[in-house]
Parts: structure tokens; C-alpha cells; sequence
């Protein structure tokens, strides 16, 4: 049996008081991060060879099924705003199409062919990266997607949580985060997903950090799309430049981002 699908540590769960789930809960989630840490090795080998491609004009992608798919999704829907990269940069891919973010599509994970026909609409190249994401190691959208993509001349990796897996046998860099049973059994949305959520806050941080777009601790091209973000936005040029709010305000209103605002005031 897999070490997703084994028994929980816990049992009659359903006896437990609130204060015993969520105290469960909570001492499974605290083995995640330990369980990660053992992956950096394998994370570093990825990122390593995905940022040179970047640079070369290389997208990154991630396809994958329920949980595994959304939080590819969630993660590179996060970049544009963040970094200030163009929406084609990042591209996450779900089983059974943007309908499934919100609501499962019966068997759309068991088609090995779907994953590759949907990757082939964005005019793939050799610079291109596609990482598959698959608690389980055994989701065939996934498999047949990263199979054809690696055929195909893409860089391939993938992030899932058992050992010895057809996925991480079908890429060039497997990264595997054993997080042990879950708290419900099989419940892969829980240690798993946070697994998968914290290595894909590695991957793409450290690699659009290794692409210029964070510049000391600061998000400097960072859209901004709200007042939070234009007062953050604010508040990091006061300190970088030494301005009073209303000079912030006038620089960043008429440049549009922290980096494009700093560059032209140095120039003044």
C-alpha cells in the first residue's frame, strides 16, 4: 500500500472532542516541513535547471488533478501579481479543464492522453518546463503528460508524496515529500497538499528570485492592485529613497511600480 493511501495514526475520529481533531491535526501537520526538507536537494537540482530556461525565453508549467491541479493553479496565478510577470510565464493546468477548480470532473484524472492535449495548445518549445503534481505518483493525466512532454524535448519534474512512484519514473527530477498517512486516511488535501504548497512556494520564489524580480527583501515589481499593495508600494520607497508619503505617492502613481519608480527618481 502506498503511503498516501495507509491508515491514519489516529483512530475513532469520530469520538474525538474539537480540541483532540484540531490538536491531531495539528501534530501531523508539524512532520510536513521536516518531511520538505529532506526534498531540498532534489528542489535545487529543478530550479537549477528551470531558471536557465527562463531566461532563455522558457515558460514554467504545472498540471495536475483535484487538490494537486488547484494548488499548481493557485500558485501560478500568484506570480503576475507578486513579481510583475506577464500571465504566460507561469501555467498551471487542471484535469478536467478550469471547471474543475471549483468542482470535481468525474474520471477527468484517469485520461492519459488529456494532459499532453491540453499542454499542446500553448505552442510548446525545448526551454519550457512542465512539473506534474500528483500526491499519489499515479494520476495518468499527469503521467501521460509529463511523459509526452519529456518526448518531446520539455524539462520535467514533479512533486508527489509516495516513493517509488510511475511518476516520479516518467521525469528528469522527481522531488518526493513522504509525509507519512493522513490525519483522515487518504485525505490528500491535508499533509500532502501542504507539502505540495510549501515546495511550490520554493520552486517559483527562489526562481523568480534567481530572475531579478525581487530586489533585497522586496516584491519591486509587484502589481499594484489594490490600496494595500500601493501603500506597501509607498512605504518601500520612503525607505529605499528617503521621501516624505506625497513624494511616494506622485513617483509611484506616475511609474507604475517600485522598480521603475526608484530607477527614475536616482535619475532625477
Amino acid at each position: 500500500m502506498s503511503t498516501t493511501e495507509s491508515d491514519s495514526n489516529h483512530d475513532h475520529l469520530e469520538q474525538m472532542s474539537v480540541q483532540q481533531l484540531l490538536a491531531g491535526i495539528n501534530q501531523e501537520d508539524q512532520t510536513v516541513a521536516q518531511s520538505v526538507a529532506k526534498a531540498i536537494p532534489q528542489i535545487e537540482r529543478l530550479v537549477e535547471e528551470i531558471v536557465p530556461r527562463m531566461k532563455a525565453g522558457g515558460r514554467l508549467f504545472y498540471i495536475g488533478a483535484g487538490t494537486s491541479g488547484r494548488l499548481g493553479i493557485v500558485d501560478a496565478s500568484e506570480c503576475p501579481p507578486t513579481f510583475g510577470v506577464p500571465h504566460d510565464w507561469v501555467i498551471g493546468l487542471i484535469a478536467g479543464g478550469d471547471s474543475a477548480i471549483r468542482k470535481a470532473v468525474e474520471f477527468a484524472e484517469d485520461d492519459t492522453e488529456q494532459g499532453w492535449k491540453d499542454l499542446s495548445a500553448f505552442d510548446l518549445s525545448e526551454n519550457d518546463t512542465l512539473i506534474g503534481i500528483a500526491a499519489s505518483g499515479r494520476t495518468s493525466y499527469v503521467i501521460g503528460g509529463v511523459t509526452k512532454a519529456r518526448e518531446n524535448g520539455l524539462l520535467t519534474g514533479c512533486i508527489t508524496c509516495n516513493d517509488n512512484t510511475a511518476l516520479e519514473a516518467a521525469v528528469e527530477y522527481p522531488i518526493v515529500a513522504v509525509v507519512g498517512p493522513e490525519f483522515v486516511t487518504g485525505s490528500t488535501r491535508m499533509k500532502s497538499g501542504t507539502a505540495q504548497k510549501l515546495i511550490l512556494n520554493m520552486i517559483s520564489t527562489s526562481v523568480m528570485i534567481s530572475l531579478g524580480r525581487v530586489k533585497g527583501n522586496k516584491m519591486v515589481d509587484m502589481q499594484l492592485s489594490n490600496n494595500k499593495l500601493v501603500d506597501r508600494g509607498q512605504k518601500m520607497l520612503m525607505r529605499e529613497l528617503g521621501v516624505d508619503q506625497a513624494t511616494a505617492a506622485r513617483l509611484l502613481k506616475a511609474h507604475g511600480s517600485v522598480r521603475k519608480a526608484t530607477e527614475a527618481y536616482k535619475f532625477l
